[in-house]
Formats: structure tokens, sequence, C-alpha cells
């Protein structure tokens, strides 16, 4: 007598969730995602180095390899066949503004609106910014220690950024985030701090310093760190750099199966671009919700395993209980 076996069904999800990692672009070694290992994080307090930037919306994978027969004989007929490029693309919209959504969701350099000089010269990515400050000893991830004079410079609800002077250095600059490519020696000084993700959020100030929101992305103040506001964010169409970021995307099922798609490299391919959802109804005047969209082209790595080069892993883990 056969055996029945009762498969589970489909897995019916909401939404994708998304999370990115800094790829090392001078090594080109992307953030690792093991499943065994991390597969069952808490949604909303992802394992580092992935950053949760929430739901995401209109999310397609799109596979582009192409494959080719070899034929033999006569007449020619297919023996087998061969992977002639390896290719795939990624895309989705964003539901929030942030500063890395806005990075991922153009091509190039994404910069920081660094407060201005008093009488600096206006400029489309920002005037001149005002003199950095520099955190005293006993500075923590969350707690920036200033003089008092220092601190009277800031106040809460601020943004801050912190990092180091920029001193002429060429190739990717940013670090652990590389934020731009520098081909020949630039002038300002606070560039690094233009282009870094190692921001914060102020929420207190006193005459001893700043207490942030949550930790900065890079720790506690490192020695040569200075810091500055920043008034907002400015992104540019065109330029030569690629924001390139390891990528994980969840869809998690209504009996707690899960969907994972890793991908260990994924270079944003096109330019600024946004998309406006009505918020009265399709085709009537009133107000629209204004989203992010983002496209990008995932690259291949070698995997160690066995040598194979591939762009994209996909994972499923069973709901609690569930038959194979």
């Amino acid at each position: 007598m056969a055996s029945t076996y009762f498969l589970a069904p489909a897995p019916v999800a909401r939404r994708a969730r998304a999370y990115f990692a800094p790829v090392n672009r001078t090594a080109q070694t992307p953030a690792l995602f093991d499943p065994t290992e991390e597969g069952t994080f808490n949604p909303d307090s992802p394992p580092s180095p992935w950053i949760s930037l929430g739901w995401i919306q209109n999310f397609a994978r799109k596979p582009l390899s192409k494959t080719a027969p070899i034929l033999t004989g006569i007449p020619a007929a297919p023996l087998e066949q061969v992977r002639e490029t390896l290719q795939a693309q990624v895309s989705l919209e964003f539901l929030s503004w942030t500063k890395l959504t806005m990075a991922l969701a153009t091509g190039s350099q994404h910069m920081n609106l660094l407060a201005p000089a008093t009488g600096g010269a206006p400029a489309a990515d920002g005037a001149q910014a005002a003199a950095a400050v520099v955190p005293q000893s006993g500075s923590t991830a969350t707690s920036i220690a200033l003089v008092p004079t220092d601190a009277a410079k800031f106040t809460p609800g601020n943004l801050v950024a912190l990092d180091i002077d920029y001193t002429g250095e060429t190739g990717f600059v940013g670090s652990p985030i590389s934020g731009a490519y520098v081909r020949t020696a630039l002038t300002d000084v606070n560039y690094i701090r233009r282009i870094t993700f190692n921001l914060g959020f102020v929420t207190q100030v006193s005459s001893s310093g700043l207490t942030l929101a949550e930790p900065l992305p890079g720790g506690a103040p490192a020695s040569g760190e200075k810091l500055q506001a920043l008034l907002g964010f400015v992104d540019r169409e065109g330029g030569s750099f690629y924001q390139e970021w390891s990528a994980l995307f969840l869809l998690e099922g209504s009996q707690r199966e899960r969907i994972f798609f890793y991908y260990p490299r994924l270079q944003t391919m096109t330019g600024a671009e946004e998309a406006t959802l009505p918020l009265n109804g399709k085709n009537q005047i009133g107000q629209s919700r204004i989203v992010l969209k983002a496209q990008f082209l995932a690259l291949p790595v070698t995997d160690p395993l066995d040598g194979e080069r591939v762009v994209c892993y996909r994972s499923f883990l069973p709901a609690p209980n569930a038959l194979a």
C-alpha cells in the first residue's frame, strides 16, 4: 500500500523585509549570512552587521542568466547545456527615507548636508561646513564627551556625523563603509564626514557633551575622529561611483516558515527615482506617499564549498513541526 504524505501548503506571507550590510570594497569581501546559525533571528533585531530597513514593497527578482545547448551528431542535436552568462537583477521600493535607503536607491555618492559655516559660499551639495569638534576621552557609542564651548554648538534633535578628516587619500574612502571613490586628491577636509554612514541622533545636550538615541554604527569615537552637525542628505544624478552592499530579504510565512534571499553583492544600477502612492484613491487629487524605487545588479561570488560562481542563495526554513 502506497504511503500518503500531507504536504504543507505554499507559504503565505504579507510583505518582504530588507536587511543590508556593507561590502569591503577594497577586498571585495561581502557580509556573510548563514541560515543554519542565523536563520531564526528576531526580524526586529538582525545579527551584526546586518541593518534592518523594515518592510519593502514590489520586491521582484529577475534571473537574466542565459544558457546554450552543446550540439553533437548529424543532424545536430542537444547533448547537454551550459550556462553562457550569469546575471540577475532585484527591484523594490523602500517605504521610508533614511540615510541608507536614499544611498541604496541612487547610483552614486550619497552625502550628508553638514551644517554650514557662517558666510560659507553656497553649493549644491552643501556650503563650506562649520568647523568640526573633537570628542573628549570617556566618550562612548551613545555618549559623546565635549568641552562646554563645543557642546553649546549642538541642540537636541540634531543629526551628527563622526569620522576622520580627509587628508588627500585616493581610492575607496570611508570605513568600514566605503561611501565614495576618489580619483584625484580633494581639498575639502570634511569630505569623509560628508560621505560617512557613521551618524547619530542627539536626544540630550549638557555642558559635558551629547547623548545619542542609538549607538553610533562605528562604535565609540576613535582617535582622530571629529564631530559635526548635519541638516539632511543629498545625492546626485550621475557620477562614476556605484553603491555596493550585501543584501538579505526575508519572507516570513503565516506558519513561521521562512524564505531567505541572500545576495552577497548587489550594486545599484539606476539613478535616483521615486514613485507616488495616492492616499485618497487612484486618480484622485490629494496627498500621496513618496517612496524610493531601487534596482540592483547582482554580482557573482565564488562559493568556497565547490568553487562555483553564484549570485544568490535561496534558503527555506520549514514551519515548526512541518513535514518536509
